[in-house]
């Protein structure tokens, strides 16, 4: 990728910031400035997901019969970055970024025929269903199972940590179909419809007020043979196509940038003699991050060639959360004392409520405290380095 964009890709970079400039309302330019997670709620993203359905823009990467733009990398890249800059409220990933790209790659027709439609218009609208209470980092040693009959499975067990559980109306599911040496297999890929008798969903609120994650039980659930992705008991080549894409392969650096631009106004507010040792937090991040941004750019192309992020999205995913956790750490003391108070009713969309201190200061501690688990879901940031050792350096 060149450095220095053509004539037609400044072009397209004008189209595009002039799309967000229209399309988004009052209310959704609010919301993302209130996020305090990188989920939105779900009225939220379904009305976002809506304008950029009917714009054709929802899903830049897949391909053009399924929706996708067919828009070169650099487009991608540039799209990215004026995304960023709008700060628009946040898609659910699970649908469009990660069941989407799994069923493209190991779907069967009928699955692509059916789901893929429905993921574009927001009729379902999915969650994960990956982590357990004795398995979370650890994926390859969960018990949740399913045992076939006749023309179902019934699955039995429970998920934990599963965000949007209570809106969701379909879970894409890792099972254990059988027990083989190796915990990795034996382990199938299921889409379960939440709707179904013996399913149950327990919100989790957080330290931070917000209740995004769930505990999902499943006793005797009735899930049809054809509702497996993959192979049985090979679902783990499935789980790990679906999680080069959420750990990686995309541009997170757009959005820390402007993070970073975000911090600087806080910066501004506090009293000259005060601003020295921030500012160079601020610039040591941001040289970072701009590191960080010619490695997507690899990534990307990489991505573009052979259709995979591959083992880079690992490196992607630990340096993209711990720059984040790192970024939101340093908002949190430059509001110092007006971080302090609980006040959920001041980011809550549509609210009157006046905030204490400067708006500002209402969402950076509850997103500092959110984006602790930046570095533990998606796989922790342990497992990614682990997985490096093993496919990049042989170890």
């Amino acid at each position: 990728m060149k450095l220095a964009f053509t004539r037609e890709e400044e072009a397209f970079r004008d189209e595009v910031r002039e799309f967000f400039a229209t399309a988004l309302t009052d209310e959704l330019r609010q919301a993302g400035r209130l996020m305090t997670s990188v989920y939105s709620d779900k009225d939220v993203a379904l009305a976002w997901q809506k304008i950029l359905l009917e714009k054709g823009w929802l899903v830049p990467s897949w391909p053009q019969e399924h929706g996708g733009t067919g828009w070169s990398l650099t487009q991608r890249y540039i799209f990215a970055c004026e995304r960023a800059r709008a700060r628009p409220p946040a898609l659910s990933p699970m649908g469009l970024s990660m069941l989407g790209p799994a069923l493209l790659g190991h779907g069967t027709q009928a699955q692509k025929d059916h789901y893929l439609p429905r993921i574009l218009s927001g009729e379902d609208f999915w969650c994960q269903g990956y982590s357990e209470p004795q398995a979370g980092s650890d994926l390859a040693a969960l018990q949740c199972h399913a045992v076939r009959d006749g023309e179902y499975y019934v699955l039995n067990g429970t998920k934990i940590w599963t965000t949007h559980a209570h809106y969701a109306n379909r879970m894409f599911c890792l099972v254990r179909t059988g027990r083989f040496e190796r915990p990795q297999q034996g382990v199938s890929f299921l889409l379960v419809n939440m709707e179904d008798p013996g399913v149950r969903c327990e919100p989790i609120r957080f330290v931070s007020g917000c209740a995004t994650q769930c505990t999902v039980y499943f006793d005797n659930v009735r899930v049809p043979v054809t509702e497996i992705v993959g192979k049985e008991n090979e679902g783990w080549t499935v789980t790990k196509y679906l999680l080069e894409f959420e750990r990686g392969g995309g541009a997170a650096a757009p959005g820390l940038l402007e993070a970073i631009g975000n911090a600087r106004d806080l910066l501004a507010a506090l009293p000259e003699a005060d601003r020295a040792a921030p500012a160079r937090r601020l610039n040591d991040l941001e040289v970072q991050v701009h590191s960080l941004e010619l490695t997507e750019l690899r990534t990307l192309a990489e991505t573009e060639r052979t259709g995979s992020p591959g083992p880079a999205s690992s490196m992607l995913k630990i340096q993209g959360s711990e720059l984040s956790q790192a970024i939101s750490e340093v908002a949190v003391e430059l509001v110092s004392l007006y971080g302090m108070p609980f006040q959920p009713d001041a980011y809550r969309l549509g609210s009157n409520v006046a905030p204490i201190g400067p708006q500002e200061a209402v969402t950076a501690v509850p997103f500092y405290l959110n984006n602790r688990a930046a570095s533990i879901y998606a796989g922790s940031n342990e497992i990614q380095r682990n997985i490096i050792s093993k496919a990049v350096l042989g170890l």
